[in-house]
């Protein structure tokens, strides 16, 4: 039996990270949730997430800034990450994408089925959808 894939899922909104970490446990990660940027750093780098559920608009330190010191610091710059937030405009994807993030997704436009499917295809767990 492989060990778990550990993800990493940062959000400020309890209940919604209350729903997403639910339905990962379900689907067999190992899930730590925490609830800003900076205990998003100190986690990645202790609980070595195998992907980060990232959210870009969060108190104290930014999603984006989040991403920037992720992949600057060695022990972190090659984990994946998918930025899971409600900013939609272009800007942002392309601030994140050169940023260094591997998937972007919009809250308004994906569900939690949307987002588990990207999380495994990242994880090499699914061939993406066409």
């Amino acid at each position: 039996m492989d060990t778990k894939k550990k993800i990493l899922l940062v959000e400020d909104d309890e209940a919604l990270s209350g729903v997403y970490k639910s339905r990962l446990d379900i689907e067999g990660f190992e899930t730590m949730s925490v609830l800003n940027g900076e205990e998003a750093l100190s986690a990645a780098v202790k609980f070595k997430p195998d992907l980060i559920l990232l959210d870009a608009m969060m108190p104290k330190i930014s999603g984006f800034d989040v991403l920037d010191i992720l992949r600057n610091t060695p022990e972190t710059s090659q984990v994946k990450v998918i930025m899971l937030t409600a900013l939609s405009q272009p800007k942002d994807k392309e601030r994140a994408e050169s940023l260094g993030v591997d998937d972007y997704l919009v809250k308004s436009q994906v569900v939690i089925g949307d987002v588990i499917e990207r999380v495994k295809h990242h994880l090499g767990m699914m061939p993406a959808a066409q």
